[in-house]
């Protein structure tokens, strides 16, 4: 069992103390870099080398300054030192410059989390280039065109993926030397190849580089945020920095647990964080609510990212299963990405404390943040806007609204800009100046809580992953037996919602169990099994306007009735 650091302060109930843990601003917004109290027992690794909060440097300055100090707990138990990343991270970049990357270019990961997964990271951030993570649940079209249209001249990919990715490879014409793989996989070179008789010394002209995720809009095909680079070393950039916005300090005995795939934007910004502000992280390749309870216990995890879905999961086990392990350790549960029902919210927040926290945000950047404190006190709020953004509320027609009226959610940043890559027209698109808008609906009290009344337009969240219907949609206008359809999230009691598939019947063609039978497959075969509708009903014929606007929720609302739809 690896070392303890402190227990946040608790309170006689068990919860911690989270009015001592995480100072306030007046606004009652965490202050960025305010301090958890440390024990008279220290700080793990107090004495160590490694850089204090206020130096300079980020992962690759602490890996410097103390190599032996051990960073990364791996799948399976393996411990990783700064150094032995550090190492790999440095051949990662040399091997990708030999491969002919230049600053600016990307490259592609298929990659269950894992050390490549965060070899590949730190190599993007510190040698500008753009990482793009790409969902292993994808089939191979929707692989190939994220390969294709973000320009990757490599796509490394781990054989569990391995078919998926070679059928890819080909449909984007990526050629055999842009081919790698982590295992064995026909047609692409071994990973290590990367690696293998390349000095593990810093490469020269460090430069910071970003990630290039890839989110899908109600149009259809996903595209990538793009934001530019600086052109500065990556120790100039405060990597880590946004993590205070939630009241987490760098070092201090943290432990980050990253307990759901890496290729999601919010995972890997908050394990790419916590990495270089010092804590160790902990990662699990698939999860398991009992798994997830026994690492807390065993490594003292004290933060992690989660998902409502994980939180029903959680409380579903045995009580003496929960009981078995201890989670007190923990200072920063922090959810995001769906809505959470307000009693399982409450229930974690009883078993676990007050380290139950929420966000609103987007991956193109801004957002809200609630502590257990700010949610009881207003249930239902997502939060006040973080110190480096800014919420506003604005009706159709632009108008700012005052508090207490429902319009459209806007957001910006004070730290930089972005754009969607090759797409100016959805760049410019959901704008009113420096703000954006991602579609949802709410208000802002007169405190300045947020408070969602609807979300995207038709979008569904399922376990917390984003489905778009118009994507599946398509899908399923590409068969023959199908004149019209419409997609769209019904309930679903662990995952919140699951995809639901109505099927005007195209001339000549019979509803019933067969033709349903025949259009899953279709979908099977075209759709990452995430996003394919789990049962299709017919309709004689569509709910539409004469200018051909689906009255969708005609069809969704009868799904509903009786029950608190996740809004």
């Amino acid at each position: 069992m690896s070392e303890r650091p402190p227990k946040a302060l608790r309170t006689d109930s068990g919860a911690p103390r989270t009015d001592a843990a995480v100072p306030r601003t007046d606004s009652g917004t965490p202050r960025p870099g305010s301090a958890v109290p440390r024990t008279d027992a220290g700080v793990p690794g107090a004495d160590s080398k490694a850089p204090r909060p206020d130096a300079p440097g980020g992962f690759w300055a602490q890996a410097t300054a103390d190599p032996a100090r051990t960073v990364l707990i791996a799948p399976g138990g393996e411990q990783w030192t700064a150094g032995r990343l550090h190492g790999d991270v440095n051949r990662l970049v040399h091997g990708l410059r030999a491969a002919g990357l230049r600053r600016g270019d990307a490259f592609a990961v298929v990659l269950p989390n894992g050390v490549e997964f965060l070899t590949a990271y730190l190599a993007a951030t510190q040698a500008g280039f753009y990482l793009v993570p790409v969902n292993h649940h994808l089939v191979g079209p929707e692989i190939a065109w994220i390969v294709a249209d973000s320009g990757a001249r490599v796509l490394i990919a781990h054989a569990r993926f391995g078919a998926t990715a070679a059928a890819a490879a080909d449909e984007a014409g990526l050629p055999a030397s842009g081919r790698y793989a982590v295992g064995a996989v026909d047609g692409f070179r071994p990973y290590t190849a990367l690696l293998d008789g390349q000095p593990a010394t810093p490469p020269a002209d460090r430069t910071l580089g970003w990630v290039m995720n890839y989110t899908s809009g109600t149009t259809g095909r996903p595209r990538g945020i793009r934001r530019p680079l600086p052109g500065t070393p990556p120790e100039e950039t405060h990597l880590g920095g946004f993590l205070g916005i939630f009241g987490i300090r760098p070092f201090d005995g943290n432990v980050h647990l990253v307990c759901s795939p890496m290729y999601h934007t919010a995972v890997l910004q908050f394990a790419g964080a916590s990495l270089h502000i010092g804590h160790r992280l902990v990662l699990m390749d698939g999860w398991t609510p009992e798994e997830m309870l026994r690492l807390i216990d065993t490594h003292a995890c004290t933060h992690t990212h989660m998902v409502p879905t994980q939180f029903h999961r959680l409380l579903a086990l045995p009580e003496e299963v929960r009981a078995r392990y201890d989670v007190s350790s923990m200072r920063h549960a922090v959810h995001g990405a769906a809505p959470c029902p307000g009693q399982v919210k409450r229930a974690m927040i009883d078993w676990w404390g007050h380290c139950v926290e929420e966000y609103y945000a987007a991956s193109e950047g801004g957002g809200a943040f609630a502590t257990a404190e700010d949610w009881l006190k207003k249930p239902g709020t997502v939060g006040r806007a973080w110190p480096i953004s800014e919420l506003a509320v604005f009706d159709d027609d632009g108008n700012r609204l005052p508090p207490g009226e429902v319009g459209t959610v806007y957001m910006k940043m004070s730290t930089g800009g972005f754009s969607y890559h090759k797409d100016e027209a959805k760049t410019r698109k959901n704008r009113i100046g420096d703000f954006f808008t991602v579609g949802d609906l709410g208000l802002l009290d007169e405190d300045g809580y947020l408070f969602l009344r609807d979300r995207k337009i038709d979008m569904i969240i399922s376990g917390g992953v984003n489905i778009y219907p118009a994507e599946v949609e398509a899908v399923l206008l590409g068969h023959p037996a199908v004149a019209d359809a419409a997609v769209f999230g019904i309930p679903h009691a662990d995952w919140g919602e699951e995809v639901k598939a109505v099927v005007e019947p195209a001339e000549g063609h019979t509803p019933g169990p067969e033709l349903s039978a025949a259009i899953l497959a279709h979908c099977e075969r075209r759709l990452a099994g995430f996003k394919r509708p789990r049962s299709v009903d017919f309709i004689g014929a569509m709910p539409r306007d004469p200018n051909g606007k689906l009255y969708k929720r005609r069809l969704r609302d009868p799904y509903w009735e009786g029950r608190d739809r996740p809004v």
